[in-house]
């Protein structure tokens, strides 16, 4: 069985592998070996992708007049709005999901739509 750290926990996150019940090595108690999981992804998008979602986050707690806890359940999915043909469908897609916002929501939108203007798609790697 292996359990995750959490990144609050530790700088860095950690995977600890334990020996199954019943297996033939001899310890009485679990047996921790310590290991590292990496994947490779572009920095500068992983990056860029932490800003906009902080932003989006600020956006909407001033859209909403509340605390980021107090934000109605939604989800702008990025990857989904990269996916559509063009702005028309982006922004009626985000319309959509802020229709329970009484603020105007247009700036927002449109400003969204400029940042994620050349963004890619955060996929998970091929192995090699």
């Amino acid at each position: 069985m292996a359990a995750v750290t959490s990144p609050e926990s530790s700088q860095q996150a950690r995977v600890y592998f334990q020996t199954p019940p019943g297996s033939t090595e001899e310890a009485e108690t679990p047996v921790r070996k310590q290991g590292r999981v990496t994947v490779k992804y572009d920095r500068k998008e992983l990056r860029k992708r932490l800003n906009l979602e902080e932003w989006i986050i600020d956006q909407l707690t001033d859209l909403y007049d509340c605390e980021e806890e107090a934000i109605p359940e939604l989800e702008i999915d990025v990857d989904e709005l990269l996916d559509m043909e063009n702005d028309v469908d982006r922004a009626a897609r985000v319309k959509e999901l802020l229709v329970d916002c009484y603020k105007p929501t247009e700036e927002f939108v449109a400003e969204l739509l400029d940042r994620i203007r050349g963004m890619q798609k955060l996929s998970t790697p091929q192995k090699k």
